[in-house]
């Protein structure tokens, strides 16, 4: 079978014939090959600026676009672009189906490239494909702005709202995802974690769209919950059970270490190595873990004591029912107030300002969680450690949509990747 049957096959194009495939070196010696393209004899070149057929003007010279390799062997598509007359935008050059503009990389290419960066870091996939990072990059970018400008925002109806520290300093981004049974994608990305960063994805999604949102899932970050109030009135706002459960390991580590640092003065070590004993689930203690926590529960410590307060705010969770769940919770808040534990108490008073919220996620019967949103969260790490960081708030961007996106892709007649 010859080249140029593969290529009729897997990358056929009107109006354009392939010449016959010649074996050469490039500067460095290393093999590539050659496919000449010429136009039918019958075929009209088409405007680039109309994407109307018009009469020709001249050619230009022969230019060079890179194929997906074969065997390990870089291809390219020689062809001189054709110039045409064109009645509406004058002298324009041709519109090329096999790439865009001044691209040297053909279409096909750049999808290729594309769908490996998504399994390897963009360094790793230039090398592999002998390219350069910045091909891989303009590649990525390319099918990150076509998914975008393709993608549906119609009848989401759950959304979850997080941040992520991309850089030193206090460098955030809000991520929204969609986190609807069957669609989970990230929906936007944004600088900082304000307001503004937030009211950009409403402004994207519409009022009619955000019309339709039945429930928002979100930490206890006061921009993102006014905005969601505002923007989400239809909508219920949940408090989920991972940010209140990680809310209260805060509060109870900060309980022990300050405790910890007063016994160690006193030269009592009870508290050395209990950290993890204390804030990990009591089936995934080890041996040591769980011989240490039975000892400390025989202790009259505050830590002691917040430990039994966070363990006995886990049955808050087994309830059905909100009106049951509400009167543990005022129960409990009442409890927490009288322990003359300073952290605790403040903890409870946080749980009163959100008494609502907390019982939505009974509203919502415990379908909707942002246990979702955190694994995302976790991808989106994985992306930034992945390629060693971003400098640019662009590229982390299109790295996050192009992981994360779930975008669309053009058909094609065959997927190389």
């Amino acid at each position: 079978m010859q080249l140029k049957t593969i290529l009729n096959r897997v990358e056929p194009h009107k109006s354009f014939v392939y010449g016959e495939g010649r074996l050469g070196t490039d500067a460095t010696g290393q093999p590539m090959i050659e496919v000449e393209i010429e136009p039918r004899a019958n075929g009209r070149a088409i405007c680039s600026g109309c994407e109307v057929p018009a009469p020709g003007y001249d050619r230009l010279a022969r230019r060079r676009f890179a194929f997906v390799p074969l065997w390990a062997i870089p291809v390219f598509f020689c062809y001189a672009p054709r110039r045409v007359d064109c009645p509406r935008c004058g002298v324009k050059v041709e519109k090329l189906p096999w790439a865009d503009g001044k691209c040297t990389l053909t279409n096909s290419y750049r999808w290729f490239l594309a769908g490996w960066a998504k399994r390897l870091s963009w360094k790793e996939t230039a090398e592999a494909f002998g390219t350069t990072w910045e091909q891989v990059y303009r590649a990525v970018r390319h099918a990150v702005f076509w998914g975008l400008v393709h993608r549906k925002l119609t009848r989401i109806k759950a959304i979850g709202v997080d941040e992520i520290q991309w850089k030193r300093g206090h460098q955030y981004l809000t991520l929204v995802y969609q986190i609807d049974a069957g669609m989970r994608r990230l929906l936007w990305v944004a600088q900082d974690r304000t307001e503004a960063s937030l009211h950009g994805f409403f402004d994207l999604l519409g009022k009619r769209q955000a019309g339709y949102l039945k429930f928002t899932c979100s930490d206890m970050w006061q921009p993102y919950l006014q905005v969601l109030r505002e923007q989400a009135r239809n909508a219920l706002i949940i408090l989920d059970r991972f940010h209140i459960m990680a809310k209260f390991n805060q509060v109870l580590d900060e309980i022990r270490a300050g405790e910890a640092r007063r016994l160690k003065q006193e030269g009592n070590l009870v508290l050395k190595h209990s950290r993890w004993c204390l804030l990990k689930r009591p089936q995934n203690l080890t041996d040591r873990q769980a011989i240490k926590l039975s000892e400390l529960l025989r202790c009259n410590l505050k830590t002691v004591r917040a430990y039994l307060m966070r363990e006995d705010f886990q049955r808050f969770w087994s309830y059905r029912s909100p009106t049951w769940a509400g009167k543990f919770l005022d129960d409990w808040c009442r409890r927490a107030m009288r322990s003359r534990i300073e952290p605790m108490k403040k903890m409870a008073r946080t749980l009163r300002r959100h008494r609502d919220l907390l019982l939505n996620w009974f509203h919502a019967e415990g379908t909707i969680s942002s246990g979702t949103v955190e694994g995302f969260n976790n991808k989106a790490k994985l992306t930034l450690r992945k390629a060693y960081g971003f400098r640019t708030e662009n590229a982390i961007e299109i790295a996050l949509f192009h992981t994360l996106g779930h975008l669309p892709e053009p058909d094609f007649t065959h997927k190389f990747c």
